[in-house]
């Protein structure tokens, strides 16, 4: 099926009909990913190629995020269990993982941003509406920078965005998104000891990959958690 430009797949019986309940549908991103997703069944179309599968073209998956509309403070339910990444991080540092999706570009976007501060972790998973991939990556980054304003321990924010890295640390000149960047530069210079390293997406990084089933489960639910505190 195709959901806002996204070609995903989607529950359905041997005729093809999906099967929802409460009106929504389990969809997947990915035929091996390891996450499954509830998408309103309005927003599914069928696609050029609406093929029917048996379930074991997909395998198992575990609902990812199911909860993004619990009010900030409550316990995320879905958090991932794995707490580590292959990124080696600072220590003493306060750790950021920022990321944005959108489905078609542009298109509906979110951002899921990660930040561990010692043995508290927090994400935000926030639905922008209509929007651009590089908005969802910058807003993420944004929304990090706004939350760690004041803090005096260093800052070592972990994105996937090349286009972010090289607006804000390598002097690119950006056509679009200028208020946004400058909004970003302005939060970042309140910060005293703040760096940004590019991570590879979808390489193995645990905390990047929360970051975007973040961004995704917020575009999937149409809704903004708020920040949440999760388990580390």
């Amino acid at each position: 099926m195709m959901l806002r430009g996204t070609l995903v797949f989607a529950r359905c019986d041997e005729r093809g009909e999906l099967v929802a309940e409460g009106g929504r549908v389990e969809i997947r991103y990915k035929r091996a990913g390891t996450k499954a997703y509830q998408a309103a069944a309005r927003n599914l179309e069928p696609s050029d190629d609406a093929t029917v599968h048996p379930d074991e073209h997909c395998g198992d998956a575990e609902a990812a995020a199911p909860s993004t509309k619990k009010k900030a403070g409550s316990k995320k339910a879905g958090s991932s269990k794995t707490s580590s990444s292959p990124t080696p991080h600072q220590e003493g540092a306060i750790i950021v993982y920022a990321d944005g999706a959108c489905s078609g570009n542009p298109g509906p976007a979110g951002l899921g941003v990660v930040i561990l501060d010692g043995d508290a972790r927090e994400e935000l998973s926030e639905y922008l509406g209509r929007g651009t991939n590089n908005i969802a990556e910058l807003t993420g980054i944004l929304r990090a920078a706004e939350k760690l304003s004041g803090r005096d321990a260093p800052i070592r924010i972990y994105t996937d965005s090349q286009y972010s890295i090289g607006v804000l640390t390598k002097g690119w000149k950006a056509k679009k998104n200028q208020e946004l960047i400058r909004d970003i530069e302005a939060a970042l210079d309140g910060l005293p000891d703040v760096k940004i390293h590019y991570v590879p997406g979808h390489a193995g990084h645990a905390l990047n990959e929360r970051a975007d089933e973040l961004a995704r489960a917020a575009i999937v639910a149409e809704a903004t958690s708020g920040w949440v505190r999760a388990r580390p």
